[in-house]
Order: structure tokens, then C-alpha cells, then sequence
């Protein structure tokens, strides 16, 4: 009987589609530690060999990428302006944000103490996607959150 889910795979996995999949991937590895599970080519629109599906492993989880495939409705976010964050929980956020950084992501908000109780800071990669670094520092009840989150905000509504 095939399970529906399979071994080693959560239910839910980002599959990021890029300009440049190889060099994501290599990124991906220098940049966080990724691991690469697999890579299958398959023909571009202009005949030449891309990759069709990639599986990466970072920490405990898995990651899917591909190359930009236009003509399916395939494309990645180059200009930047991706809807979507991509959280990366790290035993030491500052290092990973700074090795990210030095391989060629762009720092959008340096690495803090948040009041949520993460060290957390925001990048994007040099193929346009959005992520998170944070390394969980505290275990806060949800009340102590909201003080904080009014300190922070000086009593302002974040909603």
C-alpha cells in the first residue's frame, strides 16, 4: 500500500520556482545549508536542458524548486515583490543571516530581539524570494506577547 503522505515529507512544502534554478540551488547550499536530494532536467521552451523539479533539505525540512517554465504560468519573482515569506528557524539567526548576506542576499531588516520572544531578521535571496531567519529565544504566553507587542508599537494597534 503507498502512504499518501511519504516517509520524510511534511504536509506542507514550499516549492519555489526561480530565473536561474542551478545557481539557486548552489545559493541555497553555501547560504543555509541545504542539502540536494534530487534534481530532475527537463527541456526548456528554447530546447535547453532546466531544472523540472529540485529537492532540497534544510534542516528537518524539504524544499522543491524549479526553473521558470513561462509558457505554463511558471514564473519566479524577480522583480522582488513576492507575496510570500519563507520562515527559517536556525540555532543561530545572526550567522545564518550574515552568511546569507555575504553570499549574495539583500538584508532587508537586520536580526533583533523581537518581542515575541524569536531573534529574528528578513533577506531576499538574489532570486527574488522573501525569508525569515529566527532562532526562538523565549517562551512567552500569549499575554506577555501583547505587553510586549504594546510596548513596542507604544500601545498602537498592529491590526
Amino acid at each position: 500500500m503507498v502512504k499518501p503522505i511519504p516517509d520524510g515529507y511534511g504536509t506542507i512544502i514550499p516549492h519555489l520556482v526561480v530565473d536561474g534554478a542551478a545557481e539557486a540551488i548552489e545559493f541555497y547550499k553555501r547560504a543555509f545549508g541545504a542539502k540536494e536530494l534530487g534534481r530532475m532536467p527537463f527541456p526548456g521552451e528554447d530546447g535547453r536542458m532546466k531544472v523540472g523539479h529540485a529537492e532540497l533539505q534544510i534542516g528537518d525540512s524539504k524544499l522543491f524548486l524549479a526553473d521558470e517554465f513561462p509558457a505554463a504560468g511558471a514564473t519566479g519573482p524577480k522583480d522582488g515583490r513576492s507575496p510570500v515569506t519563507i520562515h527559517l528557524y536556525v540555532t543561530d539567526a545572526d550567522a545564518t543571516f550574515n552568511k546569507a548576506v555575504e553570499e549574495g542576499a539583500a538584508a532587508v531588516m537586520p536580526p533583533a530581539d523581537m518581542f515575541w520572544g524569536d531573534r529574528y531578521g528578513k533577506l531576499t535571496d538574489p532570486f527574488g524570494h522573501h525569508w525569515s531567519i529566527a532562532t526562538h529565544k523565549e517562551d512567552l504566553t500569549p499575554e506577555q506577547m501583547q505587553e510586549r507587542m504594546a510596548a513596542f508599537t507604544g500601545g498602537k494597534s498592529c491590526g
